[in-house]
């Protein structure tokens, strides 16, 4: 193991204050982009089914 403590582990040989905030900001764009993609795929399926109802509306009025 490169670090002889979890201390020096959590310490990144002095480098923490910009090790850790970058991987919290990391994981808060990979949960951020999960969470969007999640919410627009709703939207996308949402719309289409209010399509699908439309046009099958629009079809039982043509016939």
């Amino acid at each position: 193991m490169a670090f002889d403590s979890l201390h020096a582990f959590l310490m990144m040989g002095g480098y923490a204050s910009y090790v850790w905030p970058a991987w919290g900001v990391t994981a808060l764009l990979l949960v951020g982009s999960v969470w969007h993609a999640r919410l627009e795929r709703r939207r996308v399926l949402r719309d289409l089914r209010r399509r699908n109802r439309r046009e099958r509306h629009a079809t039982v009025r043509q016939s």
